[in-house]
């Protein structure tokens, strides 16, 4: 038997029980389409992290009051000291630092808005001009906070969009006065429109001197310092740096905690990607069960065509012909269930990418290539026993029993 009729027997052979290639292609399908789905989730999910936290702004590093809990526990320092607060005059400090592109002290609380009688509450962030930049927020209308000394804060602030349309609606905003909390601000600037990001919702923020946030709060501490590096090579000379000055700042106490956003993303990816193997493994299960099934069809299939081989080997057919042809037709319907499953995977994707926008659920090339792969081995790995068992038959004795 040529090539081709090794396959066209492996053809016929399958569209000969219509019911039984269905369902086997079925199985093989949804293992497939299962494994790229579920990549497509995991991948989606580390891909929306990194990229929020790369939104945050580039080279970052951050500054926490308190030290982590990775120093261990004293007794005498518990008693004796209070973590120091982090303060404007600590935030300036870390400006004159080699390495240091931009500083912006960050206070944070809640308060209400009141303009024209209508109030809403909203989130209050205390900074300098440099947070915007630093950031990577765009000013829609306006200008940003002006460059002036830190513990003397003008009354302006600047909002986000979703305020500006609920209190202004089509009137304009810049220049007028705002009551936030117990002052009267005049409004500078409107934020452009970026909507929710890492807990953040620029489009309810309402951004204001640092100096004047800390008075509303009637708190002194900070809750965050974000210091931007020159370069990504800067950050680990530059988070030293800063742990050293505030070490020396607070008596030769390390009672603060810096991050670096690499860090923290890197964490995250490896997390993530992590989670991404552990669904693809659990998909690529239901792979093997497939598998298995394709054995069980086969196996039926040399005990219904045991005549058929029989006259193929006593019109002098070789094992090895009879091997081929029935690990053709395994091949064959895991071919099919690998490409029809692949179609239903990137089909279920993208229909994850429709319902929710913002998650970039894509299916990993590895996953795709890992995925048909395994289709096809399983399916040509649990192919050979059948086969083999065809290709053992005694023609006489199939001819008989046919």
């Amino acid at each position: 038997m040529r090539l081709a009729d090794t396959l066209r027997f492996a053809r016929d052979a399958a569209t000969g029980y219509p019911m039984r290639t269905t369902l086997s292609v079925l199985a093989m399908s949804i293992g497939v389409a299962a494994v790229v789905i579920l990549t497509a989730l995991g991948d989606g999910a580390r891909r929306y992290v990194v990229g929020q936290f790369s939104s945050l702004g580039t080279n970052l590093i951050i500054v926490l009051p308190g030290r982590s809990g990775t120093g261990g526990f004293n007794p005498a320092n518990a008693i004796t000291s209070t973590p120091r607060d982090l303060t404007i005059d600590d935030a300036g400090s870390l400006r004159r630092l080699p390495g240091v592109r931009r500083v912006a002290p960050l206070a944070v609380g809640t308060s209400e808005i009141n303009y024209g009688g209508k109030l809403r509450e909203v989130m209050v962030a205390g900074s300098t001009a440099e947070f915007i930049p630093l950031r990577n927020f765009e000013i829609a209308q306006g200008q940003g906070l002006p460059e002036e000394d830190w513990n003397r804060g003008s009354s302006v602030a600047v909002i986000g969009a979703k305020i500006r349309e609920e209190m202004f609606g089509s009137n304009p905003a810049i220049g007028q006065l705002v009551r936030v909390g117990d002052r009267r601000l005049r409004v500078v600037g409107v934020l452009k429109s970026t909507g929710q990001g890492l807990g953040l919702n620029t489009d309810e923020l309402v951004i204001l001197p640092v100096s004047l946030a800390q008075a509303m709060f009637n708190s002194n501490t900070l809750f965050r310092i974000m210091i931007e590096a020159n370069s990504r090579d800067a950050i680990p000379g530059t988070k030293d740096l800063a742990m050293e000055t505030l070490k020396q700042r607070h008596r030769g106490e390390e009672d603060v905690t810096v991050i670096t956003q690499d860090a923290v993303l890197a964490t995250f990816d490896k997390l993530l990607g992590a989670l991404t193997l552990a669904v693809a493994g659990i998909a690529a299960i239901s792979l093997a069960v497939a598998g298995i099934l394709v054995m069980n069809v086969m196996l039926v299939a040399v005990t219904q065509r045991t005549g058929e081989i029989g006259l193929l080997k006593a019109l002098g057919a070789t094992a090895r012909t009879i091997r081929l042809a029935f690990l053709a037709e395994a091949a064959m319907l895991s071919a099919v269930g690998a490409v029809v499953g692949y179609l239903l995977g990137q089909l279920g994707a993208f229909a994850l990418r429709q319902f929710f926008p913002v998650f970039p659920a894509y299916p990993p090339d590895w996953a795709v290539i890992a995925g048909l792969t395994t289709a096809l081995s399983t399916g040509l790995i649990f192919g050979v026993m059948p086969a083999r068992r065809a290709a053992r038959l005694d023609p006489v004795q199939a001819l008989m029993k046919h």
